[in-house]
């Protein structure tokens, strides 16, 4: 099942008793979480009915607390367990409790289970555990042409914009798999339509020559290769330059892809001293890293655009100088 799948059958009252968000986009289990915690809950039901628990920290027997715990004022609950790993005995204890739970959740649910996965090897137990009524749900990043397009056409009809398909084909090709920057850019070229308008060809071709042009690869290269300073001067050059902070982000979450699918073995396109310049970088990060950064990426893609504490300037300073350490 993928995201679209899973808010279809969420919009058609199916709701499953365990839900599993496996996959390296943070875009896309956000969106999925998102799209559960309105299935399963109201906005007042939140406070009492709503728990989360850190894979990293919870116990076997919080997460057994957690399901055995009946809703207050409200028929259901909502517990979300953010990436259980790890192999020391609290974690193990964590999984195998975890696997043994699955089975017993009621089905339609009083309480419904959401687990976060950046990595779930579907070799392991747990992971298995996730079978019908229980259901897996892909959160990786698009890799080809078709699938783009796919996501295009489904973000715009969220965001309830007509796209025409020669437009839909044309952000595919300007703007890749970079998912941050596909939705900011939709949003950006239905303004440009005009309300109410479909989203052409022409539209895509004018809003989106600006982002081809910004020289972004230097802010990323002197990021993946530690030099600290080189980005900050690169980043200020940019933002200088009126470079969107959804584009900005959007190339250092492509980025960042881009070294996690290489540090863990994997293959990217592009000429020969491209990817010998990101096995280079990548070296400088653990595969746990490269996933945080991805992580750090969203988070603040996320406060920029609800309005955080921090200017959006300085949370991307911020941002690139974590990312650069």
């Amino acid at each position: 099942m993928n995201l679209g799948d899973l808010v279809a059958e969420l919009e058609g009252g199916r709701l499953r008793p365990a839900y599993l968000l496996a996959g390296t986009e943070p875009l896309l289990r956000d969106d999925a979480k998102a799209a559960l915690l309105r299935s399963v809950l109201s906005p007042s039901e939140e406070d009492f009915n709503f728990e989360r628990l850190n894979g990293n920290q919870a116990s076997a027997a919080e997460l057994e607390e957690a399901l055995e715990t009946l809703p207050v004022m409200s028929s259901r609950r909502l517990v979300i367990l953010n990436e259980p790993e790890g192999a020391d005995a609290r974690s193990q204890a964590l999984l195998e409790a975890l696997s043994a739970r699955l089975p017993e959740l009621e089905d339609p649910p009083t309480t419904v289970l959401v687990v976060t996965a950046a990595k779930a090897d579907k070799r392991l137990r747990w992971v298995k555990a996730f079978k019908k009524p229980a259901v897996r749900v892909e959160c990786e990043a698009p890799k080809d042409g078709r699938d783009i397009v796919s996501f295009i056409v489904a973000e715009a009809k969220r965001q309830q914009v007509e796209i025409a398909p020669p437009a839909a084909q044309l952000l595919a090709e300007q703007v890749g798999s970079q998912l941050l920057l596909l939705r900011r850019e939709i949003e950006k070229i239905a303004l440009l339509a005009g309300p109410g308008e479909r989203i052409e060809r022409e539209h895509v071709a004018e809003s989106t020559q600006a982002v081809a042009e910004q020289p972004v690869w230097d802010l990323t290269d002197a990021i993946g290769e530690g030099r600290g300073r080189d980005a900050l001067e690169t980043l200020d050059r940019l933002l200088g330059q009126g470079a969107p902070a959804p584009v900005v982000l959007a190339a250092l979450a492509g980025h960042f892809r881009k070294l996690l699918r290489v540090a863990e073995g994997g293959s990217v396109p592009g000429p020969s001293f491209v990817v010998q310049k990101l096995r280079r970088q990548a070296r400088r990060y653990s595969v746990p890293k490269l996933e945080a950064c991805l992580g750090f990426i969203h988070r603040t893609d996320t406060a920029i655009k609800g309005g955080g504490a921090l200017p959006p300037e300085l949370a991307i300073e911020r941002l690139v100088i974590a990312l650069a350490a």
